[in-house]
């Protein structure tokens, strides 16, 4: 096995080597928003690698005699060589570390929103795009054996976010009739819980005016759903 770096040179190579890419993935992802292709922590790190290795030469390319130089200072002088500049080494560490992989994935955001609107992915998925657009409501959902379920989706209602699988909580579960019509609700209903994966058909229909959960529903309209030839 080989060694652990020791001396401060060896320390701070590997930090350049690492932390600036992991800077960058990271902004980029609160920045642009979580997408499907990087749940994989493998396929993470290795975006961060790569990052680093272009940033690094970048660095290289711009100001490379001078980080030689510095290197080469702390190299000699270990931690004494750090403690007569600390304010040039605490700058260096924070343009190289953090300022510049910020601005770097800031501009790499702001380019592909200029360059492709339509295509932002700061919302995954069309799960994450319903539920975080919409007020209360009621939802109603087709299971996968014909069922209807429903209820009224308000303020202690809950769906869930990528990168969790898309499940909704119903803070009132109303029964349903067979064409998809809310009846009333279920009485000492305490709400109602359904996965996606479950349903082949979700709705959501803005109440008749500012209704409770237990509006009467006699105004919102059946399900209209068109089964594919099969």
């Amino acid at each position: 096995m080989g060694q652990s770096p020791s001396t401060p040179l060896q320390i701070a190579v590997l930090v350049l080597f690492v932390l600036p890419g992991v800077t960058y993935q990271f902004l980029r992802e609160r920045w642009r928003g979580p997408v499907p292709g990087e749940r994989d922590l493998g396929e993470r790190v290795l975006r961060a690698v790569a990052a680093s290795v272009v940033l690094d030469t970048l660095y290289l390319v711009a100001a490379g005699p001078g980080l030689v130089r510095f290197a080469r200072h702390t190299a000699a002088g270990g931690r004494e060589g750090v403690a007569e500049q600390p304010r040039s080494a605490g700058l260096l560490a924070l343009a190289l570390f953090v300022v510049v992989p910020a601005v770097a994935a800031g501009g790499v955001t702001w380019w592909q929103r200029r360059r492709r609107p339509a295509r932002y992915r700061s919302t995954p998925t069309a799960w994450d795009h319903l539920f975080r657009r919409s007020g209360p409501c009621f939802v109603r959902m087709r299971l996968r054996d014909g069922a209807w379920v429903g209820g009224w989706y308000g303020g202690r209602s809950y769906a869930t976010s990528y990168p969790q699988a898309p499940e909704i909580y119903l803070e009132t579960a109303w029964l349903m009739k067979p064409d998809g019509s809310f009846v009333r609700p279920v009485r000492d209903s305490a709400g109602i819980h359904v996965r996606a994966a479950d349903t082949d058909v979700l709705e959501l229909l803005n109440p008749p005016s500012a209704a409770p959960p237990h509006h009467p529903a006699a105004t919102l309209p059946a399900a209209r759903v068109t089964e594919e030839p099969g």
